[in-house]
């Protein structure tokens, strides 16, 4: 069985996200959809909640596991079981790091492929970031999120807003 896993912070998981999971899992026969808990970055969401939002956007893909980690992705993986690396690329820009990162897991970790899937050109200005701050800013979220999740993304802006 072919495992990979696409890591990520998924905070919140926009179509961008969408879009390669539902691709990847036509590739693999499992994914493993796993956040990434790091302690460099504070998130809206919590890790629950952002778990609940992928297990409601992935509902329908069979093949798909929701999870979460912490600590090295090559240890991880091998917790798994899984031998290839997940990584959504939106333009060259996020080319360099993730190529970075990619020789690193190899590094630790030569058995662990990392396979770069271009995101559909529809959602390549897309980032978390951007649906963070166009939610703050009272924008429309449509299409740059999942529709079953808008409400809950919208709700919890407005009480981190205060």
């Amino acid at each position: 069985m072919k495992i990979a896993v696409y890591p990520g912070s998924f905070d919140p998981v926009t179509n961008g996200h969408l879009d390669i999971i539902e691709r990847t899992s036509k590739v693999f026969d499992k994914v493993i959809v796993s956040i990434l808990l790091n302690s460099n970055k504070v998130p809206m969401f919590t890790v629950e909640e952002r778990m609940d939002f992928l297990r409601q956007v992935t509902k329908k893909l069979n093949n798909v596991e929701i999870d979460c980690f912490s600590g090295l992705l090559v240890n991880y993986m091998k917790e798994k079981s899984a031998t290839v690396i997940v990584k959504g690329l939106r333009a060259v820009s996020d080319f360099e790091y993730e190529f970075q990162m990619a020789l690193v897991n190899n590094k630790l970790s030569p058995d662990i492929e990392t396979l770069f899937m271009m995101t559909s050109s529809k959602y390549s200005y897309l980032s978390s970031s951007i649906v963070k701050e166009v939610g703050r800013l009272g924008g429309c979220l449509k299409e740059l999120v999942p529709e079953e999740i808008i409400f809950e993304i919208i709700e919890k802006i407005r009480k981190t807003r205060g």
